[in-house]
């Protein structure tokens, strides 16, 4: 595992670009196709002289380098999923969902045909049911890489940004997310949280973390984003992204800042379309650049890409992804980042708008990628690198510079000494009551409090009725339980993302029966359902407390509640937080790292940056 003293020994200025020596080169030039299909290469890459890395792992990827046949090598380069909670699963759904999609019963046998270099876990593959469960699995894929003629320990790697996205749930800790770190401003804590759930993704057998978000959120209706970052200032987004960097590679997992060059100030989602940016140069430079050079400037072994249309970056229409001026010629080149880029998911609508699923994996290679993140069809994918090479519009010289990329960041974590976990020492580092202390100290202070016009805060002492009601089965539940430990006789009503109007006059009507109201709200500034709710339960006379529990941006859509706190997160830390600062047991620190405009965005701001209240007293 990598500490500190370890990461200042391999990490050092970077490099843009992997220089070869031309005594390595095979006859005929890089472009020389290889005699057969199995054929081992010698164009391996050979660092130039003053690159960081320390002879010992320079020595030891190039020797693993130089075993591989190209088969191999591209194998290294995809990184995809598999269904089941076993690498051998054996489990009917899940081997037919193997089969449909890779053509294979079950994740050793997608290691062994393809010779895939990482498997990525997701909760919808049926990966991350509890912690021994995810272990065991991690060590099935690791011990069916060992199988291989080559025994390239994996990348495992998961979404496990916390807050609103997140794939290893309770008894794992859980943190509240980005943009309430932006909210507690506190670059100690973003770095605390990401150590800690490192150190937990590590004892389960996952090696990288696609985190933290470094996109910038300038634009409040960002349907993909949103809290999902820190803010919208580039300055803080910037600290808090290097200071994840540090905690999550500290812990001995792999950081992956995403989503370059920058996908903060969109209105398009790129799961289901192509987003197109307007940002000129200088605005990139000024508002999206800076945490991406934090991220480089802080060592972060990978950078993911974004599926983003930049015509000021790059005027070919091409998306980010795929574009060799953003890649090589911005994240290479200029920021001078030589860690592991790594596609976002090549499944997704706006990469795949232009170009066919077996043209878009050789695109992403040429334009200056390493490793092709879940393709729709792994052979299809395969198959059009290796004819790419073969065909000379890939050379093996350029697969080598990726893989050595690769290699060289599992050779850093250790995976080829230790690339197994010890499932009984699961219970001594994750979900531990010092970790979980950790996670709710820091949410305590990021709750921001933006209206108590009414003075209803702080809450006396004392039995109250209360109805909790609003968006999320799991949250109304935790928040009835944390109001419940404070003497409160409470109700739920959870009334989801789109009640129906009988749905709000019947919880309306209830409301009229209670001491008071505490209504959580998520996403309601899309939401005409959410906003009528809200002002039903106003209109009831009975005291509100409305809970954003994620965008802050709500309060512009609910004029009439007079009591709004912004937890941007339904974590449960987040949640036991909100009812903290309801009883004045913490006072609401967090402060606004984003501006929240009037409902009608031309008509200025609502709330500015860095805006927030105190509880009186």
């Amino acid at each position: 595992m990598r500490n500190t003293t370890l990461r200042r020994l391999v990490t050092g200025p970077a490099v843009a670009g992997l220089l070869l020596a031309p005594a390595v080169l095979p006859a005929g030039g890089a472009n020389a196709a290889p005699a057969d299909a199995g054929a081992v290469s010698s164009a391996v890459p050979v660092p130039a002289p003053g690159r960081s890395d320390d002879a010992r792992t320079r020595g030891a990827v190039m020797r693993t380098l130089q075993r591989m046949t190209l088969e191999e090598k591209v194998g290294q380069l995809l990184v995809t999923y598999a269904y089941g909670d076993r690498a051998d699963t054996a489990d009917p759904a899940a081997v037919a969902a193997n089969r449909r999609i890779h053509g294979v019963d079950n994740a050793e046998q997608l290691i062994e045909k393809y010779h895939v270099g990482g498997i990525v876990y997701f909760a919808w593959s049926g990966n991350v049911k509890d912690p021994r469960q995810i272990a065991g699995l991690s060590n099935g894929l690791q011990r069916a890489a060992a199988g291989q003629r080559v025994p390239v320990p994996l990348t495992v790697a998961t979404d496990q940004e916390y807050g609103v996205v997140y794939r290893v749930g309770p008894p794992a800790t859980q943190f509240p997310g980005a943009m309430a770190l932006g909210a507690g401003r506190s670059t100690a804590d973003a770095r605390r949280a990401a150590a800690v759930g490192g150190a937990e993704l590590r004892a389960l057998g996952v090696n990288q973390d696609y985190a933290p978000v470094a996109d910038v959120n300038v634009d409040p209706a960002n349907p993909v984003i949103g809290v999902r970052s820190f803010g919208e200032d580039p300055g803080l987004v910037a600290a808090m992204v290097a200071a994840q960097v540090d905690g999550y590679q500290d812990s001995g997992v792999s950081a992956t800042a995403k989503h370059f060059p920058g996908h903060g100030d969109t209105s398009v989602d790129s799961h289901t379309g192509l987003p197109v940016i307007d940002h000129t140069r200088e605005e990139w430079e000024r508002i999206d650049a800076p945490p991406f050079r934090a991220a480089v400037r802080a060592g972060a072994d990978s950078i993911m890409t974004a599926h983003i249309v930049v015509p000021h970056l790059d005027p070919s229409g091409d998306p980010a992804t795929l574009s060799e001026p953003v890649l090589t010629g911005l994240l290479r080149e200029e920021l001078g980042y030589d860690g592991v880029i790594v596609t976002d998911s090549l499944e997704m609508a706006g990469v795949r708008q232009k170009y066919g699923d077996d043209r878009v994996p050789v695109l992403a290679l040429k334009a200056g990628a390493d490793q092709l993140l879940m393709p729709p069809d792994t052979a299809v994918a395969r198959d059009a690198v290796l004819e790419a090479v073969r065909s000379g519009e890939l050379t093996e010289r350029r697969i080598d510079e990726s893989v050595y990329r690769v290699l060289r960041v599992k050779y850093r974590n250790g995976l080829f000494g230790e690339r197994y976990v010890d499932p009984d020492a699961i219970g001594s580092v994750v979900g531990t009551g010092e970790h979980l202390a950790t996670a709710q100290r820091i949410a305590d202070r990021t709750t921001t409090l933006l209206r108590n016009d009414d003075g209803l805060l702080p809450l006396a002492p004392g039995r109250r009725s209360v109805l909790v009601t609003g968006w999320g089965a799991a949250t109304t539940s935790h928040l009835a339980s944390a109001l419940e430990r404070r003497g409160a006789d409470t109700e739920v009503a959870e009334t989801g993302t789109s009640p129906t109007q009988a749905r709000i006059d019947a919880v309306a009507d209830e409301a009229a029966d209670h001491d008071l109201v505490v209504v959580a709200t998520n996403k309601a500034a899309g939401s005409a359902a959410q906003q009528r709710l809200v002002a039903a339960l106003e209109a009831s006379g009975t005291p509100v407390a409305v809970l954003a529990v994620r965008d802050p941006y709500d309060v512009a859509h609910l004029p009439d509640s007079g009591t709004y706190l912004a937890t941007y997160s339904y974590a449960q830390v987040s949640l036991e937080s909100a009812v903290k600062v309801l009883f004045g047991e913490v006072q609401p620190h967090g402060k606004l790292p984003v501006t929240v405009p009037k409902a009608d965005p031309s008509q200025g701001a609502l709330y500015p940056y860095g805006f927030g209240l105190g509880l009186p007293g």
